[in-house]
């Protein structure tokens, strides 16, 4: 494996790069059950680079406030997550509580507030229970396997943990990795990242090389992923950069740029469909495959729109091949596009070419749909830019489930 290219690992953690070191605990933030965890901790044994992108939600938790001053000060290098409570909408408390948070993470963990970021989810207008996370903290063992529990420990309404790492090998021999976990399975539309997710890698990393890098794959990956259009007040994405695999540092004119930026594609890809795969009540997950747009912008747009309609999730839930609701997204999307060039097709089989309706075998069709993943592609025939989004099914399970997500 040399170059551009890169593999995932078997079993990948956040702690999959070198150097990195996790653990997950119970302190009594949710109602108990076997296995379940409610705080975690991630840190590099060495100082980071680390960059970050965050909601853009006005009703932000202090937690993404706090985090951003310490990621911008330069000193990050790891992070206190509680999930079940987000620390927002508490009114000056929130800040109050979440800075002596990460004081008494800092204190186990022999580190400085200041090098610490916060994540918290949950339940909003709630503060976090002070007298628990004093009383649980020192009960969070951090080490090398603890990958896992941190995972576990981030989620809320998530089914299963969402983990995976990728490795290639840079041009002076030394191999990366890169290693990540989300959590999120409603309250997602991304307007710059997702509900929650860390990454970590073990590579040197150009601070200005290591943000733009985070924010460009963010917006192709989990600012493309839609659930049910509500973009979270505790948003975010880290990503830590240790250097410990002791790679000549990248930066935008490095040998090993191209690789970096193609492997952390490859994971936060992978991670961002996970994240549709376990949305609240759906057992199916689709793309949308935008091509031929004027602008990459454009294929944003489009591709985005269809998949936050919830008459086209209400089709894919359905199994009905009512192409009309793709190309009224589109439409509506602003998007540039003239009707007479769009194209439309549903795994492959064309419904639509050049603006005119296809005839199709319905029942075929409707046989594809039913599978767990379906490929929608729009080409529109405007220029050559593309762009993919995922979204999932809307089913009554969904409406269900959060219509008593606090009683």
């Amino acid at each position: 494996m040399t170059g551009d290219a890169h593999q995932f690992l078997a079993d990948g953690l956040v702690t999959s790069p070198q150097r990195f070191i996790a653990g997950g605990s119970y302190v009594g933030l949710k109602t108990y059950a076997p296995d379940k965890m409610d705080v975690g901790l991630l840190l590099s044994e060495l100082p980071c680079r680390t960059a970050g992108v965050y909601t853009t939600n006005k009703f932000v938790s202090p937690s993404v406030t706090l985090t951003r001053q310490n990621v911008d000060a330069g000193k990050v290098r790891g992070v206190f997550v509680t999930s079940g409570i987000a620390n927002a909408g508490v009114g000056e408390q929130g800040m109050t509580d979440v800075k002596e948070c990460l004081q008494l993470a800092a204190d186990h963990l022999g580190v400085g507030a200041d090098e610490l970021g916060a994540g918290t989810t949950g339940v909003i207008g709630v503060e976090l229970p002070m007298a628990l996370i004093r009383g649980g903290m020192s009960g969070i063992t951090v080490n090398g396997d603890g990958g896992a529990a941190f995972a576990r420990a981030i989620m809320t309404t998530d089914r299963v943990p969402k983990s995976a790492a990728v490795s290639f090998t840079c041009a002076d021999g030394e191999t990366v990795t890169i290693g990540g976990c989300v959590k999120g399975s409603g309250m997602i539309h991304p307007n710059m990242a997702t509900m929650l997710a860390f990454l970590t890698t073990d590579a040197a990393v150009d601070g200005a090389f290591l943000d733009a890098a985070l924010r460009n794959c963010s917006d192709d990956t989990f600012n493309m992923v839609t659930i049910d259009g509500d973009t979270s007040t505790n948003d975010m994405v880290l990503l830590l950069a240790n250097g410990a695999a002791g790679n000549a540092e990248i930066n935008e004119g490095s040998p090993d740029a191209e690789a970096f930026g193609a492997a952390l594609y490859a994971l936060c890809s992978h991670l961002s469909r996970e994240l549709v795969r376990d949305a609240e009540g759906s057992s199916k997950i689709f793309s949308v495959r935008v091509a031929g747009a004027a602008s990459k912008t454009d294929a944003r747009l489009a591709a985005r729109a269809i998949a936050a309609s919830l008459l086209v999730k209400s089709a894919i839930h359905g199994n009905d091949p009512n192409w009309g609701r793709v190309v009224c997204a589109a439409g509506y999307s602003g998007a540039d596009l003239d009707v007479s060039k769009v194209s439309f097709f549903i795994n492959d089989v064309a419904i639509m070419e050049g603006g005119t309706p296809i005839p199709f075998h319905r029942e075929s069709v409707i046989a594809i749909m039913s599978r767990e993943e379906v490929a929608l592609t729009v080409t529109l025939g405007m220029g050559g830019h593309e762009a993919t989004a995922w979204g999932c099914e809307l089913t009554e399970e969904y409406v269900v489930f959060n219509s008593a997500y606090t009683t």
